[in-house]
């Protein structure tokens, strides 16, 4: 039971933003004592006392009021909660709002009329000064919670996209630990020292290549969102890295037409695949590692083969999880891994180009 009534003050703080009963406790009072001043011409002359009994059914009524109007938001935030179904939670709070005013008026008037010495309490005032008191305590209590709704909801986006930000940067150097690490650099350097004997031209290409690794990642660190052709291209460079390494223990195939070029990916998430099938698989000239490109379904397909290191490196899937995460920003699509005793296959969902201009986000707090 504790654990349930819990739980229900968590969904009902979620649903409302905050936590309103402290501002209930205030606010209903406060309301109940300024009405009878602000619509009904009555004043303090006879003092606090003679203003009591005005001021306690002032605040049943105005209670009444904002646990309805309270319910009410609950109850439609419940059956539409997602931003895009604002204008139906509206709605549905309108319609809501006519026959819960009335039920109210009706229950407390019957209610007003059996307690002694409250019958007459309203008998002066006019059924419009009555009708615009209770819609005007009504409009402030519903204004008040769908401001603070509203509110929480913004300051909840400012704060995932904060950590949204954060966790840009944290892949940009999860990318660069992934080109710098000293196996990459070790790696680099003995093939460039192979090389420049052998073939000096040869070495010159490795080095501009390398140099255009390390730009792009430097010219994307404000970047969520890439053309796939310009990926390409880094792509390319990274590609030509990893060939002068494996030699012909390594087949990479890319066939992906222009005309998805202008199509648009999360930065570094080919990097980091490649990264994943070179870690975890063996690479040899008798079971060579293969890694095709591809689109298939407005998605950008990776497959490699699949043969595990006799000795496994331990996975902790930062990568993987890494990119959902990105993606999760800016699509509900998915980011879809299967894997078969022959193939590990990832789709990555190609984004419009038009979301470009939607993806501008806080780089400075």
């Amino acid at each position: 039971m504790p654990m349930k009534l819990l739980t229900n003050r968590q969904t009902i703080r979620e649903l409302i933003g905050f936590r309103d009963l402290h501002f209930m406790l205030v606010g209903i009072p406060i309301l109940g004592f300024l009405v009878p001043i602000l619509f009904f011409d009555y004043n303090l002359s006879d003092g606090l006392l003679a203003y009591v009994p005005k001021w306690s059914v002032s605040t049943v009524y105005s209670a009444a009021y904002w646990f309805g109007v309270r319910y009410i938001f609950l109850y439609s935030r419940r059956r539409y909660p997602d931003a895009e179904q604002t204008w139906r939670r509206l709605g549905m709070v309108v319609l809501l709002f006519i026959p819960t005013y009335f039920a109210i008026n009706v229950g407390l008037g019957l209610i007003q009329q059996c307690l002694p010495g409250m019958a007459n309490f309203n008998d002066t005032a006019s059924l419009l000064d009555l009708n615009v008191a209770s819609l005007t305590v009504i409009l402030i209590v519903a204004t008040f919670y769908e401001s603070a709704y509203f509110y929480a909801r913004w300051r909840e986006s400012l704060i995932e996209q904060e950590r949204l930000r954060r966790q840009h940067i944290e892949s940009q150097l999860e990318g660069l630990k992934n080109q710098v690490n000293p196996h990459f650099l070790f790696n680099s350097l003995n093939t460039l020292a192979y090389i420049i004997p052998e073939d000096p031209d040869r070495a010159v290409r490795f080095v501009q290549e390398l140099s255009r690794v390390y730009r792009y990642i430097l010219e994307i660190r404000d970047t969520r969102l890439i053309p796939l052709g310009k990926e390409l291209d880094f792509l390319d460079a990274y590609i030509f890295l990893l060939k002068e390494r494996f030699g012909d223990k390594l087949h990479i195939e890319v066939e992906i037409e222009d005309q998805f070029h202008g199509q648009q990916i999360i930065p570094l998430s080919l990097q980091m695949l490649f990264e994943n099938a070179i870690k975890h698989n063996e690479i040899s000239e008798a079971h060579p590692l293969r890694i095709d490109l591809h689109i298939a379904q407005d998605q950008l397909i990776m497959r490699n083969t699949l043969r595990r290191k006799k000795q496994r490196q331990h996975s902790t899937k930062v990568g993987l999880d890494n990119i959902r995460s990105r993606y999760a920003f800016f699509t509900e699509r998915e980011v879809s891994v299967t894997e078969t005793d022959d193939y590990f296959l990832v789709a990555l969902p190609l984004l419009p180009a038009r979301q470009e201009q939607q993806t501008t986000v806080l780089t400075e707090s």
